[in-house]
């Protein structure tokens, strides 16, 4: 086996190394796995199997929980090509062992493909392997089965290799290859790809029974029922058992009623039609699909069974099962590489195809094929290979959530499990020297351990999540991971989504700003003013809607933007020399063009031939129209407006562009640019069979539409709150920077006194001597929206604008805020990844991002050590929902598959309110846990006293104790409800941290004094009477120090549950819960009543020995009213007021920087860092520029200086600000630097300048 990865904290959004000389199964991706295999070693089996029987099947037990050891016990480590068995460890270093399988080679059937050097290739296109090429020389093929997918040995490449569909090295030209394949053909696949359903086991009742009881915790139950039977405990045990019993049928119930509840959700069988070639037609079972089958998509809709590439119409496909977005998407077919003009294949790319390809789960709503061929699709995946059974495995086998709370919790059962040790060891000697039996000595001491490890804790810790859900149901918020309601009360930091979740869905048309002459006009609020024109037919024809039901429907964008043409929307359209076309878009109102004097005044007509629909990666769409009014091909393309000035002609593009598009994106406003491109050559024959990239490329640049995308009511105020409770919150959205940092400003995530630093890539200049592109950062200035000037930018070059770019950095600005986007998001983390880290620690806009990164800066923050959580509407939102601690999706849905929690009110005022109920779920757990623990080492300590006499507490003291204290206060205990109001200070999430053990132990020495202090004092009083130990063997604890200890300790049970149920930041008085009040002055009268004045048949019942002097009874009242006033002040002000609230940051108390987390550490770094970030202004940004080309050694250092000369011209270049390193007399120079400078200033005696430093 190989060595354990080290413990270090692994870089900021980068996968567990690979070592060497191990094997790996999908290296590189999310899901890799070290793979070690193993064959059987028959000395082995024989010994470890006389061990298990040796052991009475508890090692057999122990192999069950840990199946990996006993393969290391039964097996040896192989070579995988010989191995019948694999181990595996995935990067959360959990282990699967998996058996090897085979198939016979001649009985299945794939189709591989490849970029081998035996590929045919003709005219550029690349041709498929032929079938079964790599497996045809083997006579079985081997595999196994991990997480319900299905891994292939490769016997060229001598590894494991995770068998796909034809999603991996496919070319799109394939796909209108495809005629359908036979019977038998589809057998043959089947056998290896197995079938197409995505099958969620229902275990058996008796199944689910057996897995239960053997969880580590029942084990441990029977453990203690067999124990208190051999002490003659039998109505404790019984209770237990029927306890126990209830538990498990309990669990049992909920198992089997969620995973029929899954499997009933993901359960989708049906009929489809297969061709089979030569225009035959078959209905088939959907569970018999194969990759490579050809399928008929209805022209009534359905629900797709597989994944599969469209080849030929148009589908709208309702996603909202996948993605969460409600609003029906337009599929379009593959492009046909071998009908283009460059007759240049691509290979399928699932992501950059998702528009091409209908995923399983979803359902066609409508579809489009004007011609006479049925509407047809290519399987590419089946089964759990789909994406609905990557959503479907994600929820079976989800990522492990590594929280603090659960860990330490462990950890202490630990240390209580070391304690109850040394008790019995303690409990020999003692017992020994009392000259008990060795049967009395054997069952004393191992019951010390069912007293000390308490088996009701896992239940007890449920108790406060519990309540917290049903909490968060009547705020409309739903929960389909209880666990995550501890970890959202830990969250830190909080990512929002822009569009639909901190501004309103809908949006409103501001205006239109057209170009004239290469200069921008003045915005037209009035889209009915815009003369015929490109312009306005672009807005009419470029979108991509559909009448669905008699409604029209699409993008909130494309709907806004076409209802105000007020022009005519129907499909289909006309005919036109036998083309049909799908949609016909008409204006009302007859007019004469503005650039034409002779054409018609009829109403305009324009079809829509075609779309290229819109990618988030691409940020655009494109249609191709008939333009019935000039009778022309004319393409539109609307998107981002870099994106559109990037395909247009520089000659049509406004030189005032950046500063009219910084105008209005600086207010806030939403905005798209808009161009167009007559299609001279298209002709009814060729023009389905243009190229995007001929579309859209050497565009004419036509104008800026001006949306406005209102802030949420309830926005600016959710944000402020979440400030004022020091819970940090960014943005991560994929919309133009400037308008997300218009938004940022305005809701208060970048306030007033604070800066805003852009940092950006150039690719236009390189660092001297590397690919990495440079760096920029600059100063973001935010103006009145009233201001209509630009840029966006400060500016300096004067001495004055130089110092200032010094100061800005300072505490009297109040600190600074980073924005980035989705390409210098990627460089940095490709090209400089120990600085990112940094800019994460102090980003807040993230713009421009794709799903993808959205994920990787979520990831990136939770290795920096913040609990995230992260809020969106679902549409681009899945992944970083489901990586966040806590995703929350605004959905009218009850649950969504992509995060932990839902809220049907769209709105981020629920964010606060599961904070707040998350932080009073985790302190009431905090709580519990600590009372639960309490209360066993109470029991723990009155035991051992008592086993100093040969004593101990008898069976319906324990039944008292356990079944009337201890659980009636424990379930009440949780039931209290949260402060309605956020605190500054986060509650603790750590058990092992100063602070909590401290309270601990402090709270167990008060208990432990009160005891000892009974103990010895009862024996001191005249009418005590010593116990005699040889009553012990008959069960007869009939003592005085047996009434007094436990009369002392059944009030501190009482104590302990108040002192620990605290209430304000985090939760309501317990004076609130009223449950909880009632069972606490329940549980105290009954411990005074029998303290003061016991009766029968409580006396007899309870083998209570009462002490005959009533001022002595009433002494033990008076020492438990003063345990609990000890109690109550050293844990509300001791603990809570000195410690947490005003030591809280002493590095005693934190353990130094060890304790802290690394974004604590990396903010502390930078707000040391002098001359960091090294902002520029334009100026220094032009002169760098220029200068920078000249330099390309490694070993140098730029420095661009800004500043006006004293008359000397002389500056020194400082190391660090201490000692000189060079001279430099030119405004510009290239100075030798040591290794490793990153920061230096200029300095003289007079004046400082800015420097910007530029380094490798």
């Amino acid at each position: 086996m190989g060595k354990k990865s080290s413990k270090a904290r692994l870089p900021a959004g980068v996968l567990p190394p690979m070592k060497s000389g191990v094997e790996y199964v999908n290296a590189g991706l999310g899901d890799q796995m070290e793979i070690y295999g193993y064959k059987p070693t028959q000395w082995k089996a024989v010994v470890t199997w006389v061990c298990i029987i040796l052991t009475a099947g508890l090692l057999r037990l122990v192999f069950h929980w840990k199946p990996e050891w006993m393969l290391y016990c039964t097996h040896s480590l192989c070579h995988l090509f010989v191995a019948e068995k694999v181990c595996l460890k995935d990067q959360y270093k959990q282990w699967f062992v998996e058996k090897i399988k085979v198939h016979r080679a001649e009985d299945i059937s794939m189709l591989e493909f490849g970029s081998k050097s035996s590929d045919k290739v003709e005219n550029g296109l690349q041709k498929p392997l032929e079938q079964q090429s790599v497996y045809s020389s083997m006579a079985f093929i081997r595999f196994f089965i991990n997480k319900k997918l299905k891994y292939l040995w490769h016997p060229e490449q001598q590894k494991f290799e995770r068998m796909r569909g034809l999603d991996s090295m496919v070319p799109c030209s394939f796909f209108y290859s495809c005629e359908g394949i036979n019977e038998s053909e589809q057998a043959k696949r089947r056998a290896i790809y197995g079938s197409n359903e995505i099958s969620v086991e229902v275990q058996t009742v008796l199944k689910l029974l057996f897995l239960e009881v053997l969880n580590p915790f029942y084990v441990f139950q029977v453990y203690s029922i067999i124990l208190w039977n051999f002490e003659r405990y039998y109505l404790f045990a019984n209770s237990i058992i029927v306890l126990s019993m209830v538990s498990i049928t309990i669990t049992v119930v909920i198992i089997r009623r969620t995973q029929k509840t899954l499997r009933d959700t993901v359960r989708l069988s049906g009929t489809v039609t297969v061709c089979r070639g030569n225009s035959v037609q078959e209905e088939i079972p959907s569970e018999e699909l194969a990759p490579g089958d050809v399928i008929v998509i209805p022209k009534h809709g359905c629900v797709m069974h597989c994944d599969a590439v469209l080849v030929n119409g148009i589908t709208i496909v309702n996603e909202s099962m996948l993605t969460g977005e409600s609003l029906p998407v337009t599929k379009t077919p593959i492009q046909n590489p071998m009908l283009t003009n460059d007759n240049v294949d691509t290979v399928y790319c699932p992501k950059e195809h998702a528009r091409h390809t209908l995923f399983c789960g979803t359902r066609v709503v409508q579809t489009r094929n004007y011609s006479k061929e049925e509407l047809k699709a290519v399987v590419l995946r089946t089964g759990f290979t789909t994406s609905k059974g990557e959503l479907v495995r994600a929820i079976l086998y989800p990522k492990p959530v590594d929280f603090r709370f659960h860990r330490d919790a462990l950890r202490f059962v630990g240390i209580l499990f070391v304690i109850s040790l040394i008790g019995l060891v303690y409990t020999v000697i003692i017992m020994t020297h009392n000259k008990q039996s060795p049967r009395v000595i054997a069952v004393r001491a191992l019951d010390l351990i069912t007293i000390t490890v308490p088996p009701v804790l896992p239940a007890a810790m449920t108790i406060g999540i519990i309540f917290a859900q049903r909490r968060l149901k009547k705020a409309n918020i739903y929960c389909i991971s209880p666990r995550t309601i501890n970890l959202s009360g830990s969250i830190n930091v909080v990512c929002f989504d822009k569009t639909g979740t901190l501004t309103e869905d809908g949006i409103d048309m501001h205006g239109v700003v057209a170009t004239e002459n290469n200069l921008f006009q003045e915005v037209e609020p009035d889209i009915l003013q815009l003369p015929q024109s490109p312009l306005l037919w672009a807005m009419a024809s470029c979108h991509s809607l559909a009448i669905i039901d008699e409604e029209l429907t699409g993008d909130p964008i494309d709907i806004k933007m076409f209802l105000s043409t007020a022009w005519e929307f129907s499909e289909p359209g006309p005919k036109i020399e036998d083309h049909q076309i799908p949609t016909l878009v008409r204006s009302q109102v007859k007019t004469t063009s503005s650039t034409s004097s002779d054409l018609k005044q009829d109403p305009i007509e324009i079809g829509v031939l075609r779309q290229n629909v819109f990618g988030s990666s691409l940020q655009r769409m494109s249609v191709v129209t008939y333009n019935f009014h000039n009778e022309l091909f004319e393409a539109y393309v609307k998107g981002s407006p870099e994106k559109i000035v990037s395909l247009s002609k520089p000659s049509t593009v406004p030189s005032d562009f950046e500063e009219i598009l910084t105008q209005y994106a600086q207010q806030g406003y939403r905005v798209l640019a808009v161009a167009y491109k007559p299609l001279e050559q298209a002709k009814w024959e060729n023009v389905n069979n243009i190229t995007r990239e001929e579309v859209e490329c050497d565009l004419i640049f036509l104008g800026l539409l001006v949306l406005e995308n209102r802030l949420k009511a309830d926005t600016t105020s959710t944000i402020h709150l979440l400030r004022e409770a020091n819970i940090r919150v960014l943005m991560i959205t994929g919309d133009n920077m400037l308008t997300a940092l218009s938004v940022a400003k305005h809701c208060g995530m970048i306030m007033k006194n604070q800066k805003a630093i852009m940092v950006s890539a150039d690719p236009t200049q390189l660092v001297p001597g590397t690919k990495a592109p440079m760096l920029n950062y600059e100063y973001v200035n935010f103006r009145d929206p009233d201001e209509h000037k630009s840029p966006d930018f400060d500016e300096a070059g004067s001495e004055k604008d130089s110092t200032t770019v010094q100061l800005q950095l300072d505490d009297e600005y109040g600190p600074y805020h980073f924005a980035i986007d989705g390409p210098t998001f990627d460089v940095v983390r490709d090209k400089y990844p120990d600085l990112l880290p940094r800019l994460v620690v102090r980003g807040t806009v993230f713009s421009r991002m794709s799903p993808d990164q959205k994920s990787m800066v979520v990831e990136i923050l939770q290795k920096l050590g913040y609990f995230v959580g992260m809020c969106g509407d679902g549409a681009n939102d899945c992944g970083a929902l489901k990586a966040a601690h806590a995703g929350i999706a605004l959905s009218e849905t009850e649950a969504s598959v992509a995060s932990s929690f839902t809220s049907k009110e769209p709105s981020i005022t629920c964010v606060p309110t599961l904070i707040r109920e998350g932080r009073c779920a985790l302190v009431t757990s905090f709580g519990i846990f600590k009372y639960i623990a309490s209360y066993s080492l109470v029991q723990f300590v009155s035991v051992m006293i008592l086993y100093w006499i040969s004593a101990t507490i008898t069976d319906f003291e324990f039944l008292y104790i356990d079944l009337i204290e201890m659980t009636v206060l424990s379930i009440t205990f949780g039931g209290t409800k949260a402060y309605p109001h956020l605190a500054k200070e986060p509650p603790p999430i750590t058990l092992m941290g100063f602070i909590p053990v401290f309270s601990l132990l402090s709270q167990m020495a008060v208990q432990v004094a009160a005891q000892a202090f009974v103990f010895t004092y009862v024996q001191d009083q005249p009418w005590f009477q010593s116990y005699n130990s040889s009553w012990s063997e008959e069960h007869n604890y009939w003592s005085y120090q047996n009434s007094v200890i436990f009369t002392c300790s059944s009030f501190q049970y009482v104590l302990l549950a108040v002192v620990f149920a605290k209430g304000k930041p985090y939760r309501l008085s317990m004076f609130s819960n009223k449950p909880f009040l009632i069972a606490v002055l329940f549980v105290t009268v009954l411990s005074l009543y029998l303290a003061i004045y016991p009766t029968e048949p409580f006396i007899g019942m309870l083998d209570l020995r009462p002490p005959p002097d009533i001022m002595f009874r009433l002494l033990i009242v008076g020492i438990a009213l003063i345990n609990f006033f000890v109690s109550f002040m050293m844990e509300k002000f001791l603990v809570d007021y000195v410690f947490f609230r005003k030591l809280h940051s002493c590095e005693m108390l934190t353990c130094g920087k060890m304790g802290r987390d690394q974004y604590e550490q990396m903010e502390e770094e930078l707000a040391e860092a002098e001359g960091w970030p090294p902002v520029m202004t334009p100026k220094e940004k032009k002169n760098a520029n220029s200068n920078n080309a000249n330099d390309n050694k490694l070993s140098k250092v730029v420095l661009q200086l800004s500043y006006k000369t004293d008359g000397t011209g002389l500056y020194t270049a400082l190391k660090n600000g201490e000692h000189p390193a060079e001279e430099c007399k030119d405004n510009t120079d290239t100075l030798n630097t040591f290794p490793g400078t990153k920061d230096i200033r200029m300095r003289n005696d007079k004046r400082s300048a800015s420097a910007n430093v530029l380094y490798d």
